[in-house]
């Protein structure tokens, strides 16, 4: 469970430093952001509508893909909107200024916390966010493969949120093509390293 909360909490400051830096959110990120746009609020406020999201999703699920609500589901939930809340604020403490530069660091550090984060979530081996409690239920109803439903999921996340106002850029592309694998490996990784196993 310690493992699953410092994965949700460096995904969140992952996908907060991300937001700030306007060059484009992950699939996730890029909903969360059109949803915060079209409802007029500030970059401070992504932690707010994350969690509306999140809550809009885990009650889906109790309907189409219950067997996917578990204690991870409920440990990616509770403190979401909370850390998300703390990355756009360090964003504004340690990354100073707007040049593009500036910005472009913050989307490395970005991404590599938001790699680094799900992949100690997936270790953790104790169940899905709702995002991917609802990818694995489209699997379920559609019979394809969770490579197509995660692929399906994400071109529609990211359409859905450019139309709804969330910025779409060169993080988005990067994290789009990028964060399976990494995933993968560092999965693979910090379950061998903090286990001594294989998931």
């Amino acid at each position: 469970m310690i493992t699953a909360i410092v994965g949700v909490f460096l995904v969140c400051i992952g996908v907060a430093i991300n937001n700030n830096t306007q060059l484009g959110n992950d699939p996730v990120g890029i909903i969360y952001d059109g949803i915060r746009q079209a409802a007029q609020l500030s970059h401070a406020q992504l932690g707010v509508v994350s969690n509306y999201i999140n809550i809009g999703l885990i009650i889906i699920l109790f309907f189409f893909g219950r067997k996917y609500i578990n204690v991870g589901t409920l440990i990616y939930l509770v403190p979401y909107g909370l850390f998300i809340s703390i990355g756009s604020y360090l964003y504004t403490i340690i990354f100073v200024g707007n040049t593009l530069w500036i910005r472009g660091v913050a989307g490395l550090v970005g991404c590599s916390l938001y790699y680094l984060g799900i992949s100690l979530f997936v270790a953790s081996n104790i169940g899905v966010d709702p995002f991917n409690g609802l990818m694995l239920t489209l699997r379920d109803k559609t019979g394809w493969s969770i490579r197509r439903s995660k692929i399906i999921m994400d071109v529609v996340l990211i359409i859905a949120g450019v139309l709804l106002g969330g910025r779409f850029g060169v993080i988005t592309i990067l994290t789009a093509l990028t964060t399976g694998p990494a995933i993968q490996y560092l999965s693979q990784l910090f379950s061998q390293l903090l286990y001594g196993e294989r998931i």
